[in-house]
């Protein structure tokens, strides 16, 4: 019970307690959710007695009276010691009602930080738990039982809402179809409901792909079945043979397998745990064999398209951001090809150059080109819509096995437990939803009122003639692009989201810091939290409640604050991070990928867990201390800066690119930025603000480079690092500079508009101008 204890915050009442299963991948653990005043509380290992006590399942039985289920928690490997994690409710940003094992029973839960929960219950008690939940959450007070089963569609940004904004092109191809999957049930926290994305290209064999040519493109009004006439016209005479036999396997249909399954998901993310582990407990312990394993790009779309009349599959969201699945990093021994050929990273079509990060950014890229946002709504009928049943997809040869369609399963088959097993291997959900053509070409950049983005053309920069602001006390630190202004304080502040009304500073004497009005420019409190940890010299703010500081002490420290109506509630230190040797100099922080970067004067740089609070790793091989650092939102990739050397990793801590940017004795890097249009969209760059008062702007381009190999030791702390060839190589593109004169003053912050048009610099004498293409 301590376990519990630890993580109730103070004063709590806990007002209700709700036995759930918890759906975490191919994971079923038992667990008890509680309500308290505040927070909610997931407690998973624990289980509740007849009596209504909270237990821990090492003493007591499961209180789950589903058979199958219960037969799933067997087949797990013993669960390690119970936990349990505390959620504040103003954290929450939506919740859905979902299908769990074909019943409609379980809810999941999505907080604002990405992070997500997919809780099952008994006996209808996910009716009740919603509606607590929109008793207590701000975000979905006014809500009631019915919008949920609806699957929320009168929420903000509901389906009416995105499909307008995917039409204007103010939503991405890849964020509506996720909306989709999501308004389907569909989800990450359960394989046999994953998230179904298409295959949008036929062209593996190009190197260079042409985005313009129809012929590169897959057909999307046509199910994977019917890319060819051959295959088409198999299946359809497969349709025509077979009578219906209520319920039967035999059952008249095109296609007995799906196009996906958990089965189908574990093996194309085979390379990566936990779906190795996945995989072989769904293989009965065994890796397949290695010529019918996910290896090669090229062979899974002619299976899928063309050979094999058993897979019809489509593709899962990974394919256009993740490149990690493609790799083999783990070394697992996956077997031999029929030809002796060991089975390691995936096999790649040429256009990739061999590097599945450049796959991943071309495969998106073309999801996102005009022609597929042309067709895409053909396929969107094909799986989500009009297109899935009745007569519109018999003729559009995409019927599949009844046992596919949910609502065609009587409640007695769900019943027995041997039909519910044998209906359960075939299942995978799907909904109806309407949907409509995307406006070609459109763009957020599109029309009169937005200035093309200002890398577009580096050659044509201009700067303000007069600085945009001033700050008359000291040089500028934080910048922020608003919907309206654009917002700037000085160094040792930093601005807090999402609102950037209220400012954090630190550096006084005492080492004290404060909280004030960005308005006003007056402290609102003061608190001493800081003045046990030395000296404090940078800080940064993923989200309204943490603020993480670094300093002379080395250490990182994770402060949990509140802040309502000009006044600080609490400050708290959450954890203390040890790991620099020296004091910590910069620090960045990505809610979007949970990490923080800190870099030190020991030239040490080490990437932290921002959700467990804890070390992942560390990135080496540092030429001098570490004076600046970046985080791409889109992309995950790392930019890290000592002295006037500039690197570029990947979140694993994969050296892409390194460069020494030296142009002079104050040439050294005090800030740098990712510029975020489209993470596709190769035309994006870095930029670097330095000592000199000069910023750069540098792109990448692939070449054929061998980085240097980093070995462990005092001066390059980490672990080592081997070169990679084929790799992005950082070259100057264009210089931007005001005339320089004497004692030009340092750029200091560096900031992007919200619609890429503008580039904001400050400077050590606390101006900031805004440069913009002309013309």
């Amino acid at each position: 019970m301590q376990v519990i204890l630890q993580q109730l915050s103070e004063a709590e009442e806990v007002k209700s307690k709700l036995c759930v299963v918890i759906v975490s991948g191919h994971i079923i653990t038992e667990g008890v959710l509680l309500f308290g005043k505040a927070d909610f509380y997931i407690c998973e290992g624990f289980a509740l007695s007849q009596s209504g006590d909270v237990c821990c399942k090492h003493h007591y039985s499961s209180s789950v009276r589903d058979s199958f289920i219960c037969s799933m928690f067997s087949k797990e490997k013993p669960t390690a010691n119970p936990s349990c994690r505390r959620y504040p409710y103003e954290d929450i940003k939506e919740a859905h009602f979902a299908r769990f094992l074909l019943e409609d029973n379980a809810l999941e839960i999505f907080m604002r930080n990405g992070q997500s929960m997919f809780l099952a219950f008994q006996n209808k008690e996910h009716l009740p738990a919603f509606k607590r939940l929109c008793s207590v959450v701000p975000s979905l007070k006014g809500r009631g039982v019915t919008d949920g089963i609806m699957n929320m569609k009168k929420t903000t940004g509901g389906e009416k809402t995105a499909i307008q904004k995917w039409q204007k092109g103010e939503m991405s191809n890849f964020d509506y179809l996720m909306h989709l999957n999501t308004l389907a049930g569909r989800t990450y926290n359960d394989l046999m409901q994953y998230p179904v994305f298409p295959w949008v290209l036929a062209d593996y064999d190009s190197e260079t792909l042409d985005l313009s040519n129809p012929a590169t493109f897959r057909d999307l009004s046509k199910p994977m079945g019917a890319q060819t006439d051959k295959r088409k016209e198999k299946f359809i005479q497969r349709y025509n043979e077979v009578e219906n036999n209520d319920g039967d396997l035999s059952a008249r249909c095109h296609y007995c397998t799906h196009y996906s399954s958990a089965i189908i998901v574990a093996s194309l993310l085979v390379r990566m745990e936990p779906f190795a582990q996945t995989f072989l407990s769904l293989q009965g312990g065994a890796f397949d064999v290695a010529d019918r394993m996910f290896h090669s790009v090229k062979k899974e779309w002619e299976s899928a398209s063309r050979d094999n009349m058993s897979d019809v599959r489509e593709l899962i969201p990974e394919f256009y951001y993740l490149p990690d699945f493609l790799s083999n990093s783990n070394d697992l021994d996956l077997g031999c090809m029929q030809d002796g050929t060991p089975l390691g990273d995936v096999v790649l079509p040429p256009w990739a150059k061999g590097d599945p990060q450049e796959f991943v950014r071309v495969h998106r890229e073309a999801l996102e080109c005009d022609y597929v946002s042309s067709q895409l709504h053909l396929w969107i009928d094909l799986i989500f819509g009009y297109r899935q049943q009745g007569p519109a997809a018999v003729e559009s040869v995409n019927i599949f096995h009844p046992y596919f369609y949910v609502e065609k399963l009587d409640t007695e088959s769900l019943k027995d437990p041997l039909k519910k097993s044998t209906i359960l291997g075939f299942i995978s959900n799907f909904d109806k939803y309407p949907n409509s053509h995307k406006n070609s070409g459109a763009k957020e950049t599109s029309g009169p009122g937005h200035a093309p983005p200002f890398f577009f053309r580096p050659d044509r920069l201009k700067p303000s003639v007069q600085p945009v602001k001033e700050l008359i006390r000291g040089p500028v630190g934080h910048m922020v692009c608003g919907e309206k202004e654009m917002l700037a304080v000085e160094k040792s502040k930093l601005l807090i989201p999402p609102l950037w009304n209220t400012f954090f500073s630190w550096g006084t004497n005492d080492n004290s810091c404060a909280f004030g009005n960005y308005a006003t420019e007056k402290n609102f409190a003061v608190s001493e939290s800081l003045a046990d940890w030395g000296e404090c010299l940078c800080a940064a703010c993923p989200n309204p409640n943490t603020i993480i500081t670094g300093g002379t002490s080395s250490v990182v420290c994770v402060w949990e604050i509140s802040i309502g109506k000009d006044k600080l509630k609490h400050m708290r230190l959450k954890q203390a991070l040890y790991g620099h040797t020296d004091a910590v100099t910069c620090l960045v922080a990505s809610e979007a990928y949970s990490v923080i970067v800190s870099g030190s004067r020991d030239r040490s740089c080490i990437l932290w867990d921002l959700e467990e609070l804890s070390y992942i790793t560390q990135l080496p091989g540092h030429a001098a201390s570490l004076t600046a650092l970046a985080i791409n939102d889109l992309t995950g990739e790392i930019a890290s800066c000592a002295g006037a050397h500039l690197y570029l990793w990947t979140m694993k801590g994969q050296l892409l690119s390194c460069i020494d940017t030296t142009f002079g004795p104050e040439g050294e890097i005090l800030c740098c930025c990712f510029t975020q249009k489209y993470e596709w969209d190769p035309r994006n760059v870095i930029v670097t603000g330095c000592a000199d008062g000069i910023v750069r702007i540098w792109k990448t381009e692939y070449t054929r480079a061998q980085l240097p190999s980093y070995q462990a030791g005092p001066d390059s702390p980490g672990s080592p690092q081997s070169g990679v060839p084929e790799k992005p190589e950082l070259n100057r593109s264009q210089t931007v500079s005001r005339r320089r004169y004497k004692n030009n003053p340092a750029v200091t912050a560096l900031a992007i508009s919200r619609t890429h048009g503008s580039l904001l610099v400050g400077d050590a004498w606390g101006r900031v101008f805004s440069w913009t293409c002309e013309g």
